[in-house]
């Protein structure tokens, strides 16, 4: 019994030393501006319009939409439909200025996400705080959403 503890509780630090050294999504330090500018640059060059995330590493929600989108069948969608770039916003305090250029998405909360052409023309937002609650949505909820969202995208072009 005595071994099958201590191998539980190895087990369990291995776990949460692999869960400590998962990259945060969102890079503090990166310029907002030449992200945008970047990613819209790639949108001309593909055809593909802009993802951006508004989001902060402190924020369960916007790490557990980040890890959603990054693994199985919203890889692929996300791969697919969009070029994407991730603002940090800090604690409601940093890169407003690009916040406030797509219609201050984050106003009832983060994360936030944009939909933008290629030639810099807001397509879709999330306005009512719809990923603030990510964290209790199942990975084909956050697919289902952004389904959606790419099928009003669609439509209104």
């Amino acid at each position: 019994m005595k071994r099958f503890l201590a191998i539980a509780a190895l087990g369990l630090l291995v776990a949460a030393g692999a869960l400590a050294k998962e990259t945060p999504p969102y890079n503090p330090q990166a310029d907002a501006k030449a992200q945008v500018a970047h990613v819209l640059a790639e949108a001309q060059t593909n055809h593909k319009p802009v993802l951006l995330f508004f989001g902060a590493n402190w924020c369960e929600d916007c790490r557990a939409l980040a890890h959603d989108l990054a693994t199985g069948r919203n890889a692929q969608l996300m791969d697919a439909h969009f070029n994407i770039a991730k603002i940090d916003v800090g604690n409601f305090d940093r890169n407003l200025d690009v916040v406030n250029r797509f219609g201050n998405p984050i106003a009832k909360g983060i994360p936030a996400a944009v939909i933008v052409s290629p030639d810099g023309k807001l397509l879709y937002s999330t306005r009512a705080g719809e990923l603030s609650e990510a964290r209790s949505m199942s990975a084909d909820g956050v697919y289902d959403f952004f389904q959606k969202a790419i099928q009003s995208v669609q439509s209104a072009r």
